[in-house]
Formats: C-alpha cells, structure tokens, sequence
C-alpha cells in the first residue's frame, strides 16, 4: 500500500491516498501497525484520504491505538495540501468533509507551487456540557462548563470544556511539566465525567493574545500539536476572560494563529502543512 508521511507543526500522520487505490480492510488494525515509531512508519495516526459526495475529499482519521476519531486540525491542513499539490482538486478554496461535517479551507500556495499554510473554517465550538461531552457540572444557565473547580486524582484544577467536533478539556496552568501532560493527562483523557473520552490541553498564558500549549489527545498520547485544541484553547481563553479573540498559540512543533470570530461564531485556524516522504507499507499476509 502506497502512502505519504505529512505534518502540521509537527502532528504527524501517515496518509493513504483512497483516490489512486482501493480503501484498506480492517483501518483500525492498519492504523496500529502503520502508527508504531518502532515496527511501523511512526505517526500519530493514520488518515485516509478519501472520495466525497459533497465535497472535495473526505478525510476518515485513526489514532495511533486504532480508535476513530472525528476531526484533526493539523491532519486537515495536511489533507488540502495533498489534494492540492497532487491535483485531486487543484483550487485555492477547498471543502473537506470530515466526521465533525464539511469544513471549508483556504490555501497559501509557495513560489514553488505547493501549499504551504492553511487556514481552515473550524466551525463553531459545542460549548454545552452533554453534547462535548461531560457529565461535570455547568458553571451557567446556558449549560457551559467554563473555570469549573475539579478535582482530578486529588489535586484541584479550574477546567473549560469545549468541543470542536471532538472534545477537549482545557486547564491553564503556570507551567505546563511533565508531572500535568504525561502524569495527569492520561488520567484525564479516561476519567468517567467525558463518556467519549477526552483530549486534554494544559495551556500557559503569556499575554492576551500569546499562549504556550502541551496537548495529551485522546488514543495518541502527548503531540506535538493539535489543532482542534488549539482552537479550544481559543474559545475557553475567550470564555475564561484570560486571552483575547485572535492569539498565536505555540506548540512544541511550532506555531498557529487562531481567531474566534465575534461575528458568526466560527473558529478560524492558520498553519503549516508539510510533506515529509512518500513510501509502500507491505500488508501483513493473510493466513
């Protein structure tokens, strides 16, 4: 099977072009396999890139344990350049239906032809409690979960909760260690207060319009971005009167700006996405 080693800021997935072959059987199994860093080609996940009756590709997503996951910020970047650059739909505006629904994009073509920065139409953000979902208690009328006291493994956090067609649970921290992401996040991501389970975001303010972000996402583990919750991140800042609408948020493999916008509502999100290499994973044979 033919595939490409992409990234957005360093969230990498390994993408199979659906389009020039046939979908693979068993994608959760492929997705483990393919994901390993060890035995496999190494990726956060595995993304299929295929054909759409309603737009100009379907994008279906793996995490790297095998679960389906509805949306990722950083692969969708990737998936328009690839429809892009391999001329599946060789058009600046492009629409990708994803699990999350159709999310319309805007492509920064280089000198050389290729796209190199993405904005992506993220939608607007579900902000009540059981459609995120969780089960902790809203901290309004309107059913919002914003700096809500909670206790996890016995020590106290403030949490906001949103989802961006995936769930995120977002706490701002001082200093956003080793002890909170890779200790605490794993905790979080299965507590039984998010029924779906849950990507955890601990995010450092610098100012109003600048954050620091480490993510533990739900069936990968920490990654180097995530795109969804960098644009929850957006929201809750706005929520918790701790940033502004628009911010540049820095992830450990580089930088996104994100603009909530006050108008309609909609989350805009702009980036990089790179192709790394190209390759043929060779099937297991069946028995």
């Amino acid at each position: 099977m033919k595939f490409t080693k992409m990234h957005g800021a360093g969230n990498d997935y390994v993408y199979v072009d659906c389009f020039s072959q046939s979908l693979p059987e068993n994608a959760p199994e492929l997705a483990r396999q393919m994901s390993h860093r060890h035995f496999g080609i190494g990726g956060d996940g595995l993304i299929l890139i295929r054909p759409s009756d309603v737009a100009d590709a379907r994008m279906q997503m793996f995490n790297a344990d095998g679960s389906e996951s509805e949306m990722c910020g950083n692969g969708i970047r990737c998936v328009a350049k690839y429809v892009f650059d391999h001329s599946i739909a060789a058009k600046e505006s492009l629409s990708i239906e994803t699990g999350a629904g159709v999310l319309k994009l805007r492509l920064q073509v280089g000198d050389d032809g290729r796209v190199d920065q993405v904005t992506v139409d993220m939608g607007q953000p579900i902000l009540e409690g059981p459609k995120i979902p969780t089960t902790i208690a809203a901290s309004s009328d309107d059913g919002h979960v914003v700096s809500v006291p909670t206790e996890f493994d016995g020590r106290q956090f403030e949490v906001t909760c949103v989802s961006m067609g995936n769930p995120h649970c977002v706490i701002f921290v001082d200093e956003a260690t080793d002890d909170l992401v890779l200790g605490l996040g794993p905790k979080i991501e299965t507590d039984p207060r998010f029924p779906n389970r849950v990507n955890v975001e601990f995010v450092e303010v610098i100012s109003p319009s600048e954050v620091r972000q480490r993510t533990w996402e739900r069936g990968s583990g920490e990654t180097w971005a995530c795109g969804t919750g960098a644009s929850a991140v957006c929201v809750a800042g706005v929520l918790a009167g701790r940033t502004e609408r628009r911010i540049l948020n820095h992830l450990l493999g580089g930088d996104l700006t994100l603009e909530w916008n006050a108008e309609n509502g909609h989350v805009l999100m702009t980036g990089p996405a790179s192709e790394v290499f190209s390759g043929e994973f060779h099937l297991p044979s069946r028995s």
